[in-house]
């Protein structure tokens, strides 16, 4: 069995190795799940290359072969959050296990229906759509549970080795998936699948994890949603991340949604000068992320982003009159090394901006970002290809892209100063004689403060109500009392009671921070009176 080690602090030679792209490969948990990771993804990248061409083989139609697509990405609209939600209040180690085992499910229910003869393009669909649930539960399970296995100083490698996954899958799962349809047919595609999918389930059986349920039992997942997404919107840091991985992927997916039409302008452009581009952009992100530890000791986020956006469009903008493969293949090679670049870089910070609490959420929202910004991207540059030309559909997308990353880092700043959110046992839970069972509790801290102070105050407090936002209260309000000056009364609304103990298990060291610089502006022998109130309904008379 492969247990789970605590994560220590990183030594000196740790520390080194976290230098290294394939330091996280040394550790047998994370080799073991990384390995599972490439198997899915490859699954993934099999399904769809045998679903469209298994559409391609009952139907001509356009726009049923389009949907296959649509069928296959919608579930991260609608599940992205809810699955997010699932993945941080349930035990993430039996999530994962069962998101492999539904896509086994389902990729036997394609066989079958292969097989038998009922396939029809309504079928194709909905089984592509139930397969996409599958994958859509599963991305933020597997994004929370990384940091879990390596030290923060390895995370960034970690994170890269996930896109080394994800772009040796994009090359591998086609040809194999090519190679099985030509040679055996399309249903062994699907049983391939099934059976790496099975096997992949019970490999995950072996890793050993601690789940430690909450003594206050399971959030509601509805109130998990909606504490994830708060949490999001609470946070400077997450909102420029997503804003940013929003503007490149906009942007770059002109140049992944073009690509067929740009290969078949080239010389000798066919089926195979498509793979090999494919391929060219996929072996770019691999060497990107071997030097990816280097860049980043190198230069700080912000710069590697804008760089990496600048040779996308670069690349983008060369791809656009390429003549033949000799330059276009160099071209893609660039186009991979930058979105490998931009894509992990913005992986880790928003991976660095999230508690443990909320990772999945967090992650699941920087997935939709990812997605959305794809898809809108896609049509509105194809729209432009079609009125005007290729290339200048091309190069709008190149030139908008950077000038728009350039104007996102110059006006929406993430704060850089890094929290600690270290999780922090420094603040006690209350003690109910009589616990409420309904109402929302109103919590009010009374302050004492000296006037002349009163704008400091308020500064400190904004981000007090930031902080208790972000850890799930309902409300925030700052009083002052009219008659008494320098009195304020910070008044907090939580959902109900063990909501409101919830958000002392959510503590982290960068809100004992904040406290203690807001007991600084306090005045008095003691600290501020806490009282705690459950709000009644209305009395029937």
């Amino acid at each position: 069995m492969l247990e789970e080690s605590p994560v220590r602090p990183p030594s000196s030679l740790e520390a080194k190795a976290a230098l290294s792209a394939w330091g996280p490969l040394k550790r047998p948990v994370f080799r073991m799940l990384w390995s599972t990771w490439l198997v899915a993804n490859i699954c993934m990248w099999m399904s769809d290359v045998a679903g469209a061409w298994l559409m391609t083989s009952m139907t001509t139609s356009p726009i049923w072969v389009a949907l296959v697509q649509s069928a296959a990405t919608l579930p991260v609209f609608l599940l992205g959050l809810p699955s997010g939600a699932m993945a941080d209040i349930l035990d993430r180690r039996r999530f994962f296990i069962i998101t492999q085992f539904w896509i086994a499910s389902v990729a036997v229910l394609l066989c079958v229906a292969v097989v038998s003869g009922a396939m029809t393009p309504p079928l194709l669909l909905l089984l592509t759509f139930f397969n996409g649930i599958g994958l859509a539960l599963r991305w933020p399970v597997f994004a929370a549970i990384v940091p879990e296995l390596v030290p923060r100083s390895e995370l960034p490698a970690a994170l890269a080795l996930n896109g080394v996954a994800m772009n040796t899958s994009r090359i591998i799962g086609p040809l194999v998936a090519g190679a099985l349809i030509a040679s055996a047919g399309t249903a062994w595609v699907f049983v391939l699948n099934a059976v790496l999918s099975v096997i992949s389930g019970f490999v995950i059986m072996r890793w050993r994890r601690d789940h430690v349920p909450s003594p206050l039992g399971r959030e509601k997942l509805v109130s998990a949603m909606r504490v994830g997404v708060q949490f999001v919107r609470q946070s400077a840091r997450l909102r420029a991340v997503l804003l940013r991985v929003a503007i490149f992927f906009f942007h770059s997916t002109a140049l992944l949604a073009l690509l067929p039409l740009v290969a078949r302008n080239l010389k000798g452009g066919d089926a195979g000068a498509f793979t090999l581009l494919l391929a060219a952009m996929g072996g770019g992100a691999i060497v990107a992320a071997i030097y990816l530890p280097r860049l980043r000791q190198a230069m700080p986020r912000d710069a590697l982003v804008m760089r990496a956006m600048a040779l996308q469009s670069v690349s983008m903008a060369v791809m656009a009159f390429a003549p033949n493969l000799y330059v276009a293949v160099p071209a893609m090679l660039f186009n991979g090394m930058a979105w490998i670049t931009c894509a992990n870089s913005l992986s880790v910070s928003a991976q660095l901006a999230l508690p443990d609490w909320v990772r999945a959420r967090g992650m699941s929202m920087f997935q939709m970002a990812i997605m959305g910004a794809s898809a809108s991207g896609a049509a509105l540059w194809g729209q432009v290809a079609t009125v005007s030309t290729l290339q200048t559909g091309l190069l709008i997308a190149a030139g908008s892209g950077a000038v728009s990353m350039l104007l996102a880092q110059r006006w929406v700043t993430d704060l850089s100063i890094e929290e600690d959110l270290t999780p922090s046992r420094e603040w006690k839970a209350p003690v109910a004689d009589e616990p409420p069972g309904t109402g929302h509790v109103v919590v009010s801290i009374d302050y004492q403060i000296d006037p002349a102070r009163a704008a400091d105050f308020r500064i400190i407090m904004e981000e007090s109500r930031r902080s208790r936002l972000r850890q799930g209260a309902l409300g925030w309000e700052l009083l002052r009392d009219i008659g008494k000056p320098g009195r304020y009364v910070e008044q907090i609304i939580d959902e109900s009671w063990t909501e409101h103990l919830r958000r002392f298990d959510r503590v982290t060291a960068s809100d004992v921070a904040l406290r203690e610089r807001k007991l600084a502006f306090h005045l008095g022998d003691g600290p501020p009176v806490v009282t705690r109130c459950v709000m009644e309904g209305a009395v029937r008379r």
